[in-house]
C-alpha cells in the first residue's frame, strides 16, 4: 500500500480479509450441524459492511510507529471490525434497535429462521447473543493467527483486556443511566468508553504497540484518539436523530423510544424550559412514539439550538485531536492518514 490513506483501497483489503476468514468459520459451524444455517448467516451479514474505521485506526497506529506496510499486520487491524460487530450485534439486542445498514438486526432476522412456538422473540435474542459471543472470540483468533511474531501480538494483550473492560463498561453505563435525568458529563462518560476508546484510541494503541512505539507516542494516540473518538459518537448521535434512515440504514426513533443517555439529549434538558421538559418526559421512552413524536422532539431540540452545541462539542474535539496530531514524532505520511482520518470519522454525511 502506498504511503497515504486511500480508504476504497483500503476497505477492500479489510473486506477480502474478513470475508475469507468468516466465510471459512461459517462453514465450521455448518459441518457440526445443517441447522445452524441462520446462524451462520448472520455471522457473515455482520462483517458485510462498514468503512473500516477501526482497522484503519490500527493499521495507522503501526505505520507511524515507522513499520513498513504488513499482510500480516492488515489481518491483525481486521480483527478490530470482528470486535466491532460483535459491540454492535449486543447494542442492538440491547435497544431492540430493528434496523443495521438499513436490513433487519441480528435479532430481528433470526426471529424467521425460527420454528413457530412460544417465546419466539426472546429465543432469537438468545441466539442473536450468541451470534455477537462469537464474533468476539473471532476478532481474537483473527487477532492471534495474523501472521505476527507472537513476541508483537503478547505485547498487545494487556490492550485487548482493557479494550474489552472499557467497552463493556461503557454498555453498563449506558443502560445504568438509561431514563434517568439527562447530563452532559455523564452522557460523555458513556460514549468514551462506549464508542470513542474501542473506535478510535484502542486501535491505534494496539497497531502502535504491536510495532513497538514508545510511550512518548502511545501518550500522542491516546491525546488523538480520545478526543476524536468522542466527535465520532457525537456524530452518531446527531445523525440518530436528524440522518436520513435511508442514508445512516437506522431507525430515526430508536434514541427516542429508547430513552438514551445521549449528549444531543443532554444538552437539550439543560437548556429546556420546565414546559419543553415536560412534553419531552411525555415522549422519551414511549415504545408507541412515532414519526409525529420524533418530529416534536426535533422541534424541541432545534429551537433550543441543541444540535449546534453538539456540532461545537465535535469542532473543538476534532481540534483537539489534530492539534495532538501535530505534536507526535511520526512521519510526515501517516500525519496526513491520520488527518484523512479525523475528517473521515468526524464528518459523516447525514
Amino acid at each position: 500500500m502506498a504511503d497515504r490513506y486511500e480508504a476504497a483501497a483500503f476497505k477492500a483489503r479489510i473486506d477480502e480479509v474478513l470475508t475469507g476468514f468468516v466465510a471459512r468459520e461459517a462453514d465450521e459451524l455448518l459441518a457440526i450441524d445443517a441447522d445452524l444455517r441462520p446462524i451462520a448467516d448472520e455471522v457473515e451479514a455482520a462483517v458485510a459492511d462498514g468503512k473500516r474505521l477501526r482497522a484503519a485506526f490500527c493499521y495507522w497506529g503501526w505505520r507511524a510507529a515507522g513499520q513498513p506496510d504488513s499482510d500480516a499486520l492488515v489481518r491483525a487491524a481486521a480483527s478490530m471490525e470482528l470486535v466491532h460487530a460483535a459491540a454492535v450485534v449486543h447494542d442492538d439486542i440491547i435497544d431492540d434497535s430493528r434496523l443495521r445498514h438499513g436490513r433487519p438486526t441480528a435479532h430481528v432476522a433470526l426471529r424467521t429462521a425460527l420454528r413457530p412456538r412460544a417465546h419466539t422473540k426472546s429465543a432469537a435474542r438468545s441466539l442473536a447473543m450468541l451470534v455477537g459471543d462469537l464474533l468476539m472470540s473471532l476478532a481474537g483468533q483473527l487477532f492471534v493467527t495474523s501472521g505476527l511474531p507472537a513476541a508483537y501480538l503478547a505485547r498487545a494483550r494487556p490492550l485487548w483486556a482493557a479494550l474489552a473492560r472499557e467497552l463493556v463498561a461503557g454498555e453498563c453505563l449506558e443502560i445504568l443511566r438509561t431514563g434517568a435525568v439527562p447530563d452532559t458529563d455523564q452522557s460523555l462518560k458513556v460514549i468514551r468508553y462506549k464508542t470513542a476508546k474501542y473506535t478510535v484510541e484502542q486501535p491505534l494503541l494496539i497497531g502502535g504497540v504491536l510495532a513497538g512505539a514508545g510511550e512518548r507516542l502511545r501518550e500522542g494516540y491516546s491525546s488523538y484518539g480520545v478526543p476524536l473518538g468522542e466527535a465520532f459518537q457525537l456524530r452518531d448521535d446527531l445523525l440518530g436523530l436528524y440522518g436520513d434512515p435511508d442514508r445512516t440504514g437506522k431507525d430515526g426513533l430508536d434514541d427516542v423510544r429508547a430513552h438514551r443517555p445521549t449528549a444531543l439529549l443532554a444538552e437539550t434538558w439543560r437548556l429546556a424550559n420546565d414546559e419543553d421538559r415536560e412534553q419531552l418526559s411525555g415522549l422519551l421512552g414511549r415504545r408507541d412514539v412515532g414519526a409525529d413524536g420524533l418530529e416534536a422532539v426535533r422541534e424541541v431540540m432545534s429551537r433550543l439550538k441543541a444540535p449546534d452545541r453538539i456540532e461545537q462539542m465535535i469542532r473543538r474535539r476534532v481540534e483537539e485531536a489534530t492539534d495532538a496530531l501535530h505534536e507526535m514524532p511520526i512521519p510526515e505520511y501517516a500525519q496526513r492518514a491520520l488527518t484523512t482520518l479525523a475528517q473521515s470519522a468526524s464528518a459523516r454525511c447525514r
